[in-house]
């Protein structure tokens, strides 16, 4: 049943050209960009400087891959390869510490869809799936001679440090949780418990300096808890594209949980209890946006919903039990599966739409992005809206052309904006409203941020993302396309 459900969930990325995801058109561009590096059609607005940054995992992999089957099914290849190590590394960590294949699987098979995997962080996906082998790996050579341990440890911070910063922190998290409980059970000394911690920390700690050293960065100087979201995130995150169907299928997992629990048919392993607390205390404690990087908070409880299973027990008495268990891990698969399928179905045409639209761009041309309503991030009132927000950055591969929204972080990522146009680069997201524009073109503002400030003479495109609307300002844009999801205009000069 397990095999089935597994193959289920997996088939939505073979199903479609561009998975319908937030981020993932965004790292598609970069992909194509990357691809072109040192070529005559390599994009005239970008360049691509290296440095040990600690987000490259896609940057390495698809490039190098793409050169044999195309960026764009290298760039799904590398997906898929997300998910299966996310499932893989569940199931291994439980087959360390159980002995034998449980809940683990099922319960990664629960959350393929979760928010930040729904969302497109796909890099964050296959650090996470790193990590958990990772700490599958550590703990199996865990009573071993210390070099076992330092060069198991190695292996994966290297790896880790190259895919995702934030998953190399969960995996030291886990596995230092993991040494604190044997110290604590076997009573340990302290000199023991600090050689056995200083063997974790000294390959991160040179890694973090290499980093710096070569100007790298783990992400930006902002910083916010939004505390007041801490209770929403519980029940919003199992699914990426419904809130609904979170919150209902969040409740249902944590009631079957409940009941399993009152009657004493699921109990934690030896160290459950101390990783249970750790990550409780984790998500209480840890930033929503850490150093400009989002939902930080939210990639804790998906990560300890993948990682606390393997060292829960589940009992069932009988047939009965076992049956409603089944039926209870099926329905909450289906969902999730069916509401990503459905998701990334409906976006075929509107993506194709958008690549369509790119032939009546001029190729070098400067392309700005802006929501026909109040470009709320995310669209919390409709999360499958989110997809079509980045699409429009495709036009930096299929147009040559300047998107301020396209991800180009100096010193996070190695597609930068050249120094002449780095004064109209987005920081961090930020497509505008319409109104916003509509305001600025009429009256203009001096506090207003660069990329936007003066707009209509700055940019040549405008794509009006969004429910549709008529044109909002026929004095100063012409329509050249329309879709359902989107509008392109060109901007009179």
């Amino acid at each position: 049943m397990f095999a089935l459900l597994a193959a289920a969930s997996l088939c939505p990325v073979v199903l479609v050209p561009i998975p319908a995801m937030l981020d993932y058109p965004n790292h598609l561009a970069r992909m194509y960009l990357l691809s072109r590096v040192g070529t005559a059609d390599a994009n005239p607005f970008y360049q691509v400087v290296w440095a040990a940054y600690p987000n490259l995992a896609m940057d390495l992999i698809v490039p190098l891959i793409a050169r044999l089957i195309g960026v764009e099914t290298a760039t799904r290849i590398f997906y898929l390869l997300s998910q299966i190590l996310v499932i893989m590394g569940a199931v291994t960590i439980e087959r360390v510490v159980k002995g034998r294949f449980h809940i683990a699987g099922f319960f990664a098979l629960i959350f393929l869809y979760s928010l930040p995997f729904a969302w497109g962080f796909v890099n964050f996906e296959f650090g996470l799936g790193i990590a958990l082998c990772g700490v599958a790996a550590y703990l199996a050579a865990q009573e071993r001679a210390w070099h076992w341990r330092f060069g198991i440890n190695l292996i994966f911070v290297i790896a880790l440090f190259a895919a995702h910063f934030f998953a190399l922190g969960l995996y030291g998290f886990t596995i230092g949780l993991h040494e604190m409980w044997r110290a604590w059970v076997r009573k340990v000394p302290p000199a023991a418990i600090a050689a056995r911690l200083a063997i974790l920390a000294i390959p991160p700690a040179v890694g973090l300096g290499l980093m710096l050293g070569s100007g790298g960065a783990i992400g930006g100087d902002d910083t916010d808890w939004f505390l007041h979201f801490k209770p929403l995130w519980l029940f919003a995150t199992l699914n990426g594209y419904s809130l609904m169907l979170s919150a209902v299928a969040t409740a249902a997992l944590l009631g079957m949980i409940y009941i399993a629990a009152k009657r004493g048919l699921l109990r934690f392993e030896p160290a459950g209890t101390w990783l249970a607390a750790g990550f409780a205390l984790l998500y209480l404690a840890m930033p929503s946006r850490l150093f400009a990087t989002s939902f930080v908070d939210v990639r804790v409880i998906v990560a300890a919903a993948l990682i606390l299973p393997p060292f829960v027990s589940l009992s069932l008495p009988d047939r009965r039990w076992r049956l409603a268990a089944a039926c209870g891990a099926i329905v909450l698969i289906l969902a999730n599966l069916a509401m990503a399928a459905f998701v990334w179905m409906s976006y075929r045409a509107d993506y194709a739409a958008m690549i369509d639209s790119f032939g009546k761009i001029d190729k070098g041309a400067f392309v700005l992005i802006a929501h026909s309503g109040e470009a709320d991030d995310p669209p919390m009132k409709n999360l499958t809206e989110y997809p079509i927000y980045n699409a429009p950055t495709l036009a930096v591969h299929y147009a040559d052309a300047f998107v301020p929204t396209f991800y180009a972080a100096a010193g996070k990522q190695p597609v930068i904006p050249r120094p002449a146009y780095r004064r109209l680069q987005v920081p961090y997201g930020g497509i505008a409203p319409i109104a916003a524009l509509k305001a600025i073109a009429e009256k203009p503002a001096p506090d207003a941020p660069d990329f936007v400030r003066s707009w209509p003479r700055d940019f040549d495109y405008l794509y009006v993302i969004g429910p549709a609307i008529a044109n909002p300002m026929p004095n100063l844009l012409d329509e050249l396309y329309a879709a359902p999801r989107f509008a392109l205009y060109k901007i009179r000069k």
